[in-house]
């Protein structure tokens, strides 16, 4: 009798049936499927700036995304075994237990992602002789359809959005799975709760004003809102960009669910997401071009702002961390952010603006608070954006360190603090 071929399928920022490359084929060229996830304990630490790399808003977001993902393939009589420890020591366990011929997994960008398939890649073939197959995803645009290679990216924003437009196209979505084999007796596993991720009780109770919920079928149902020409909000982008960030909704699905939806009334507003949708691109492309270019300090050799010559003190640190600056605006923006784990894009800039120029945080501080608490953090979009606000992006022209964070906000506030909150624009 042949041996059957295994293949193990390593999620991370994948979770979904839809549009998933390495769940397709791993489906169609293995015999039997063995979906992991892992819950890196490298992501639930504090970081050197005393705030944690997850905060506890996101964490029970990224629980619901794997909840669901695990019902989505038990529904096909499947399962995903989910584990709180280290991919590295983990994954050649399982490989080695099932006898796994290959592992799969999505390539990553940026420096901590990339050092962590290193180790699991180097874990595999030290131990089982098991290959680490990288898939390149994540993106509106694949890499290998570009019309230049990643080292001839240009730097310049609306020239890299020119020429991808007009030479490249966004690849067909892919069909979801409908069937998947497991092997047998699977080890029983269950998705860790967020005390065993090393949150509080009082860090637990806060997640009671969250209000996006985790997993593909709500991201499609937000897809399905914002598409609908009665939708007047302007939240449209950040109700997908979190699903867009765990891999719950596929960009390229996104991209063309917009493009044929477009009507001459919602044409403008599609085509500002569908903008959106490119920065993601060109965030991960500069990544790969500038190896961790947007978690340095200099940024693409720039000029960091003149930091506040002001030390603050742990009180005045934690009156802005807790949104008691004093400025109406900002400490509501900082609540709702805290809170929810979500922003409108514009508020987003004046925040981050207001912490350029009116602490003494370095960017790369200021920035890590968003990390803590963005429910769409993504390592090159979200510090991508951080460096063009703090003037040393890779697309010059579109820093904004130059701007005031009043100017900001009343340009795109006029009325103050009459900015949408999400609720009343979301499917529950």
């Amino acid at each position: 009798m042949d041996k059957k071929r295994v293949v193990l399928v390593w999620f991370r920022n994948d979770l979904r049936l839809h549009d998933n490359e390495i769940l397709l084929e791993a489906v169609q060229k293995a015999d039997l499927v063995i979906p992991v996830y892992c819950f890196d304990p490298r992501y639930y630490t504090t970081n050197k700036y005393g705030g944690k790399n997850t905060g506890v808003v996101r964490a029970q977001f990224i629980r619901e995304t794997v909840q669901s993902f695990k019902e989505s393939l038990r529904s096909l009589q499947g399962d995903l075994m989910t584990y709180w420890g280290y991919p590295e020591e983990i994954i050649p366990r399982l490989a080695a237990k099932y006898d796994a011929d290959e592992v799969y997994h999505h390539r990553e960008v940026a420096q901590r992602e990339t050092k962590i398939s290193e180790k699991v890649e180097s874990a595999l073939w030290q131990s089982n002789r098991i290959n680490l197959k990288h898939f390149i995803g994540h993106t509106m645009y694949h890499k290998e359809d570009l019309p230049f290679p990643v080292r001839d990216i240009p730097d310049s924003f609306p020239l890299f959005k020119k020429k991808i437009e007009r030479e490249s196209q966004v690849r067909p979505v892919l069909p979801a799975i409908d069937q998947i084999l497991i092997p047998a007796h699977l080890e029983t596993t269950e998705i860790p709760d967020l005390a065993e991720l090393g949150f509080s009780e009082q860090e637990i109770a806060s997640t009671t004003q969250k209000q996006l919920i985790g997993g593909e079928k709500h991201g499609l149902e937000n897809l399905d809102l914002i598409l609908n020409d009665s939708y007047k909000g302007f939240h449209d982008f950040t109700l997908l960009s979190p699903y867009m960030a765990t891999g719950a909704l596929s960009p390229i699905l996104v991209y063309h669910r917009m493009h044929a939806a477009m009507t001459p009334t919602n044409k403008k507003r599609l085509e500002r997401r569908t903008a959106r949708l490119l920065w993601r691109d060109y965030f991960r492309f500069m990544l790969k071009k500038y190896p961790n270019v947007y978690f340095k300090p200099l940024g693409h050799q720039g000029t960091p702002p003149a930091e506040t010559p002001a030390v603050m003190d742990e009180d005045q640190k934690n009156n802005w961390k807790s949104g008691n600056t004093g400025q109406p605006f900002i400490d509501e923006a900082i609540q709702i952010l805290t809170n929810t784990g979500n922003l409108p894009s514009e508020a987003r800039t004046i925040l981050g603006l207001y912490l350029l120029q009116e602490t003494p945080n370095s960017w790369l501080e200021s920035a890590s608070f968003f990390e803590e608490h963005l429910l769409d953090y993504s390592p090159a979009t979200t510090y991508g954006i951080w460096a063009h606000l703090a003037g040393v992006g890779t697309s010059k022209k579109d820093n904004l360190s130059t701007t005031r964070w009043q100017d900001a906000l009343s340009k795109q506030y006029p009325k103050g603090l009459q900015f949408e909150k999400l609720s009343g624009e979301i499917p529950m």
